[in-house]
């Protein structure tokens, strides 16, 4: 066993002050079996977050493993200037699995840079560098993705490359709308779209890029149809429509495969990241050949789909597939749902609890209000912690605590983990 104190002072002297760490006195995780996870300590935890929704199927998972010592035996590197096989079959079974006709995937490391790709994707089709984002979404640490990135927490520069107007979410909890009805939320919504089109833009917008349901910004989850009343919009303008599924792929919301599905659409690019690698460094780019061919300069990605992460993401999809985590996402995650909507009731300190599959939030407000409660969420963190579990922040007051657990988790895991959360909310409460 190493104590991590000497660690966090050894991360305070080299590592960027920017680079957070989670905890009063953060963890070092060791190693990882299923659903659960060790510290260098020797603590063990129940994983209700999986190193940020990446951990998709669970940890150390045989086939995956093994999938990775056995290309690992064989070539590590090679780069897309040479074939690359498990790429290749990868990128035809999740070109079959998108709604996209004729669907051409481009592979790169990290969902930074499948959004960057999008965008470039979309400006060169467009020949436009506007674009449309939305309130509270976030897409990335790069330049341009950070220019996209609609909450002033993760923006660190108000300099882009691209002239970005912001619209409404789907986020009713904390919108002006979301007092509305649903379909009266989701026509005001699309309405304040068209009206940011003709009011800030010079018409020829190259995309609007959003998540299905807002990943850092707290797991907001719009209304279904929202995006379907949103595209109708975008359509009238000849406006591309880019998914952000980096968080919401691979069937973690449990009814869809996609989260863009719950609203009836086919986007005009889709981007991934995080589950698909199980943990290594694998995401990507979807979109029809007339989009993605548009590229005419040479490019290389030489990290991109190498061949380790490639076998990996092709193992770890076919045991998605194969045990139908998707299934087991939705069972789970609505008995989750459902005992967890029982904490508003007993808890002031609870504004909304809201989710989709294993995709779920718990929104800590002042009592009595909707006063976001930062301390709150920091206070939950630490006091899951002692408890054995877990879990992520987000929103964009900082005061939402995020569940996101592999796709395999258990009903039994599932009560463990809950009972655990609600102890720790109840005595933070008190």
């Amino acid at each position: 066993m190493v104590a991590t104190s000497g660690l966090g002072a050894r991360h305070k002297d080299i590592m960027p002050s920017w680079v957070a760490l989670n905890y009063e006195e953060p963890i070092a995780l060791e190693r990882g079996e299923g659903r659960r996870v060790w510290d260098t300590e020797g603590n063990v935890y129940l994983d209700f977050f999986g190193g940020i929704l990446t951990t998709m199927s669970g940890h150390g998972v045989p086939e995956v493993v093994d999938a990775i010592k056995d290309q690992a035996s064989r070539i590590l590197h090679s780069s897309t200037l040479y074939l690359i096989k498990p790429a290749i079959e990868l990128a035809e079974k999740i070109a079959e699995l998108s709604p996209i006709e004729g669907a051409k995937v481009f592979f790169v490391t990290s969902g930074t840079e499948a959004n960057e790709a999008a965008l470039l994707l979309a400006a060169t089709r467009r020949r436009s560098n506007q674009i449309i984002a939305l309130r509270n979404s976030y897409h990335g640490r790069s330049f341009a993705a950070m220019g996209a990135t609609g909450i002033r927490g993760w923006s660190a520069s108000s300099l882009s490359p691209f002239h970005v107007s912001y619209v409404h979410s789907g986020y009713r909890y904390r919108s002006p709308f979301g007092h509305l009805p649903e379909r009266e939320f989701i026509a005001a919504c699309a309405d304040d779209l068209r009206d940011i089109i003709e009011t800030t833009t010079a018409g020829d917008v190259a995309c609007m890029i959003a998540e299905p349901i807002q990943g850092v910004g707290g797991f907001a989850i719009p209304p279904d149809g929202f995006f379907a009343a949103m595209k109708d919009v975008l359509d009238e303008y000849g406006i591309l429509f880019v998914s952000d599924e980096v968080q919401t792929g691979w069937g973690r919301t449990g009814e869809h495969f996609w989260g863009i599905d719950a609203h009836g659409v086919t986007p005009d690019i889709m981007t991934f990241a995080k589950g698909i690698g199980n943990g290594l460094s694998l995401a990507g780019v979807i979109a029809p050949a007339e989009i993605m061919d548009g590229i005419k300069a040479n490019s290389i990605s030489t990290f991109g789909g190498n061949p380790l992460a490639a076998a990996a993401g092709l193992a770890n999809l076919n045991y998605v597939l194969d045990n139908d985590l998707q299934t087991n996402a939705r069972k789970v995650g609505e008995h989750l749902l459902g005992r967890l909507s029982e904490l508003p009731e007993h808890h002031a300190v609870v504004g909304e609890v809201r989710g989709r599959g294993l995709m779920l939030a718990i929104e800590l407000v002042q009592p009595g209000t909707k006063e976001p409660n930062q301390q709150a969420a920091l206070d939950v963190m630490e006091a899951t912690k002692q408890r054995g579990l877990l879990v992520g922040k987000g929103g964009f007051y900082n005061n939402v605590v995020r569940i996101a657990p592999p796709l395999s988790l258990t009903l039994e895991e599932a009560d463990e983990g809950c009972d655990k959360l609600a102890d720790a909310v109840s005595s933070v409460s008190r």
